[in-house]
């Protein structure tokens, strides 16, 4: 029997919009691909936040929290700013995005195919709409934890 060491845990109720295994590129140099593997996971919990976990051949893989609107939107037009950007290539063979991670230490960009990415965030869009995604929010609890700080409770 084999048990899974992945911090990530399945959820308990049936996932409502499967993971999307995704093949991208990785543009290496100006020539230069590299294939990659990306899982994007939908939580119904946390509907604004789309989990990417980017497969690794050596290694551990590698895990980012991307906001739904970004992906949606870089599908189309420019999105993103600071250390997250993504937006669409020049029309070509294959429709396709461009998602660039930024920071002073490392650049890393893919290239992201748009139909596969487009019908699964529909998806989720479906589960749950854009106007609807901060409903569950706990707003009193998330203003006394950055205002007082974690783990103080009101007197």
């Amino acid at each position: 029997m084999h048990r899974d060491q992945s911090p990530l845990r399945a959820r308990s109720a049936p996932e409502l919009v499967p993971a999307l295994h995704l093949d991208l590129d990785q543009m290496l140099d100006e020539f230069t691909r590299q294939p990659v593997v990306a899982v994007l996971r939908f939580d119904p919990d946390l509907p604004a936040v789309i989990t990417v976990e980017f497969m690794s051949e050596r290694g551990p893989a590698l895990v980012w929290r991307l906001g739904r609107e970004l992906l949606h939107r870089g599908l189309t037009a420019m999105s993103g700013s600071g250390d997250v950007r993504m937006w669409p290539m020049a029309p070509g063979e294959r429709p396709s995005s461009w998602l660039l991670f930024e920071s002073e230490e490392v650049n890393a960009l893919f290239e992201v195919p748009i139909p596969p990415l487009a019908t699964w965030l529909d998806a989720t869009y479906r589960i749950i709409p854009a106007e609807a995604e901060m409903d569950g929010l706990d707003w009193d609890g998330f203003l006394r934890e950055l205002l007082e700080g974690p783990g103080v409770s009101p007197e």
